[in-house]
């Protein structure tokens, strides 16, 4: 029997392709009855349009220090899942401590003036009353009196200040989440306004992604689009879709934001991420994914004619079809049957060549 010759074409037309199909030797094995097949199908499906996009979190944010003072302890590092309310880190509170001792003795100081005042307020009415001090006694000590409530006012202001300047030493977790950046070392010196570490929320994650804006007309009236995360090998569908009421100016392009579902395993800050919007419909001849056979850069599958004969047919392809289906654009006619297992068409074509 004549030997098998498969020729790989790299970029062949829809003709050359067909021409190479009628090339190839066939082989018609008892076993090609037992192989599981599935139609080429023509079917209107959704024009989509891909956009690249990028994951970010809804709740991200870097804490920095409100006092100076040297870090004394950080308790928690980069990748650490944090509560909220758990302490991070630790400036020194010392010059804090000094501070609000300080405003609480000026408390006392000012509550001690006060009941001075309002003991000798109390003294002169009763003495102007029995006519032994004049009005203008009065009213000076009246004056006193709350010259002395309003420094006392202005204390315990101070105080409050104070306790919260204090407060400021433990810096505690915003919200529950991730840290995804330390920013000081143990011993240095924090400032007001300084960094000190930056978290995110995994729980809240969306995808942004930049759109020409001749989309958009079209991407306004979905309420939903088909995310792809390459890294993960994975595809999920956006829970919200929201268009941002602005442009770029330089690239005249809108950013479009896709609210992700939560549950989302391998996912964070900076990933990359293909958005498919549909846009519109349009007639695709589909295939199974998993008929497809590739030999290096080549794309094929084994094609089950009538007759039971097998050929191995290179292929054009077009884009992914939600992940379990494949366009073709050239090489393959509507209702040809293809192998669903290409190893085992290979296997039950070389049975048949012998």
């Amino acid at each position: 029997m004549t030997p098998m010759i498969i020729r790989h074409f790299s970029h062949p037309s829809a003709a050359a392709l067909l021409l190479a199909a009628a090339l190839l030797p066939t082989a018609v094995p008892a076993q090609a009855q037992e192989l599981r097949t599935a139609p080429a199908q023509l079917r209107e499906v959704d024009q989509t349009y891909a956009a690249e996009g990028v994951v970010e979190a809804v709740k991200q944010s870097t804490v920095a220090a409100q006092i100076p003072g040297r870090v004394v302890a950080i308790n928690f590092d980069v990748g650490d899942r944090v509560k909220k309310g758990q302490v991070i880190v630790r400036i020194d509170p010392t010059e804090v401590n000094q501070a609000y001792a300080a405003s609480q003795a000026q408390i006392a100081q000012a509550d001690a003036t006060l009941r001075n005042a309002q003991a000798q307020y109390d003294r002169t009415k009763a003495l102007v009353e029995q006519k032994f001090m004049s009005p203008a006694a009065l009213d000076k000590a009246r004056a006193d009196f709350r010259a002395a409530e309003a420094q006392l006012g202005v204390a315990k202001a101070g105080g409050g200040q104070a306790a919260a300047t204090r407060a400021y030493a433990t810096v505690t977790a915003p919200y529950s989440g991730v840290v995804s950046a330390r920013h000081v070392e143990l011993g240095e010196m924090a400032t007001p306004g300084k960094p000190l570490m930056t978290g995110f929320d995994p729980g809240e994650l969306r995808v942004t992604a930049n759109l020409p804006q001749v989309r958009l007309d079209a991407v306004r009236r979905l309420s939903s689009a088909r995310i792809e995360f390459p890294a993960l090998n994975k595809e999920v569908q956006a829970k919200r879709l929201t268009v941002l009421p602005a442009a770029d100016a330089l690239t005249h392009t809108t950013q479009v934001r896709l609210d992700l579902p939560a549950g989302v395993e391998g996912l964070y800050p900076g990933m990359f991420a293909r958005a498919y919007f549909a846009v519109g419909k349009v007639n695709k001849l589909l295939i199974p994914a998993s008929a497809l056979a590739l030999r290096s850069e080549v794309a094929g599958a084994y094609v089950v004619g009538g007759n039971g004969e097998i050929r191995f047919r290179q292929l054009r392809l077009g884009e992914a079809a939600g992940g379990a289906e494949v366009e073709v654009l050239a090489g393959l006619a509507p209702g040809e049957k293809l192998a669903l297992d290409p190893i085992a068409a290979l296997a039950a074509l070389k049975r048949g060549s012998k």
